[in-house]
């Protein structure tokens, strides 16, 4: 159980931070060089709805699969690392349900007035916070590697 609790962990972490990978770097630069506001901001609208369904997936799995091997090794046996990523991680899942309760919420309301000044404006929202999980995502990884 511990090498499948691991599994599903790292898959569930590769699913969120790959998929933040993907829309900054690839998704929403490719979007902007090509689409105007009035196509661009409705795929991107979808394109986070389809992904942040995935995400939610991902924090559930997340949780259950890392309390699981912590409290199996006990949280005053678990290295610090651990418990820097939980720490890390939980505050990665409260910026992840403001990015999804805030900015994307009125992303969709935007999109569907087509008031495509204030959709640009939230997309931007959502592409700066994300970033910023993208950052605390990776400092949760190397916290697990650097202090073993």
């Amino acid at each position: 159980m511990p090498s499948l609790m691991n599994f599903l962990h790292v898959l569930a972490a590769i699913t969120w931070l790959g998929g933040i990978v993907f829309v900054l770097l690839a998704l929403r630069p490719a979007a902007t060089a090509l689409l105007p506001p009035a196509h661009r901001l409705p795929l991107m609208a979808l394109a986070f709805k389809r992904f942040f369904r995935l995400v939610w997936v991902a924090i559930g799995v997340l949780l259950v699969s890392g309390l699981w091997m912590l409290l199996a090794v006990g949280m005053k046996n678990a290295p610090a690392g651990w418990h820097a990523m939980l720490g890390i991680g939980l505050l990665m899942f409260a910026l992840f349900g403001h990015i999804y309760f805030g900015p994307f919420r009125r992303l969709g309301q935007a999109v569907s007035a087509a008031d495509w000044p204030e959709a640009g404006r939230r997309a931007g929202q959502i592409a700066t916070l994300s970033a910023v999980n993208l950052g605390l995502g990776v400092l949760a990884i190397a916290g697990v590697y650097f202090l073993a």
